[in-house]
């Protein structure tokens, strides 16, 4: 049975508090976003290796492939633990409004895990692409993998910027969904399962995640299938998309349908007694 919404909210807010603790020492932090964007980066790497000699062969389960595979990158997260923006957007919301950290300490956490993510996309992409191995084929074969980056490249920019923003939107409100739903289990078997699942329909369903978005522009931008302002575009459409759907879908919702936070009476007690203490204000 899934734990109480009570109980993963204070969770959720516990984990508020341990992330802008860290976040005050930069280069710790910093680190732990670099380590998050290169996970997804390598679930994306892992979708181009696998899907497309899918793609070559016009395969009618190269959508469910490309799902099924992608799994990887929270699972990375979750297990291996790392600092994502898009996960970040729900929890520190309902840190915030559960009283556990500030507005400003929220929106720090956020942009120090967009910054820190995409360098470590960048960095991943830049490995990835002086390796070769998207570009190994046989004699007489594309590149499939390559291929596979630059028909989806192509294909987010042949989007239109609505279509950017809500694909972002739905995008997170299930990546969300699905931390949310492996913070209310105490079992990995369970966690994995949610994780596969939300993965599956987000990829599947063709919507955009702002992070895995930097390693294919990457990747594009050094095949030269795209320019760096394409990303910028990209970026600008899909950041506050991720926002709403993981915030405001995801995490308002759940922390006001929380019970109100109250303090225990031996907190209530400790605090009369701390303010007793306290020189009067005269």
């Amino acid at each position: 049975m899934p734990i109480p919404i009570d109980a993963a909210l204070d969770d959720a807010t516990a984990q508020a508090v341990d992330k802008a603790a860290l976040v005050r020492s930069p280069l710790r932090y910093g680190a732990q976003a670099a380590l998050a964007g290169a996970y997804v980066g390598v679930a994306v790497v892992l979708l181009a290796s696998v899907a497309g000699p899918l793609a070559v062969a016009t395969s009618p389960f190269l959508k469910l492939v490309q799902g099924a595979v992608f799994g990887i990158a929270l699972t990375l997260v979750v297990f291996a633990g790392a600092e994502l923006f898009t996960g970040n957007n729900m929890t520190m919301l309902i840190g915030w409004l559960r009283g556990g950290v500030t507005g400003a300490q929220a929106v720090i956490v956020n942009v120090a895990a967009l910054i820190g993510n995409f360098i470590g996309s960048y960095l991943f992409g830049v490995m990835v692409h002086s390796s070769g191995v998207l570009d190994a084929h046989a004699a007489g074969k594309p590149a499939a993998g390559d291929k596979m980056i630059a028909t989806i490249v192509t294909n987010k920019l042949h989007e239109t910027d609505g279509q950017l923003f809500w694909r972002a939107v739905l995008c997170n409100t299930l990546v969300c969904l699905g931390l949310w739903m492996a913070m209310r289990t105490k079992s990995d078997a369970a966690k994995l399962a949610v994780l596969f699942w939300v993965l599956l329909a987000f990829i599947a369903s063709g919507f955009e995640h702002s992070v895995a978005n930097m390693t294919i522009f990457t990747l594009g931008v050094l095949n030269h299938d795209a320019t760096w302002s394409d990303l910028a575009h990209n970026l600008l459409l899909t950041i506050p998309g991720n926002i709403v759907g993981g915030a405001l879908i995801v995490g308002l919702p759940y922390a006001f349908g929380g019970k109100p936070k109250r303090r225990s009476t031996k907190q209530a007690s400790e605090s009369d007694e701390v303010e007793s203490k306290e020189p009067a204000m005269v």
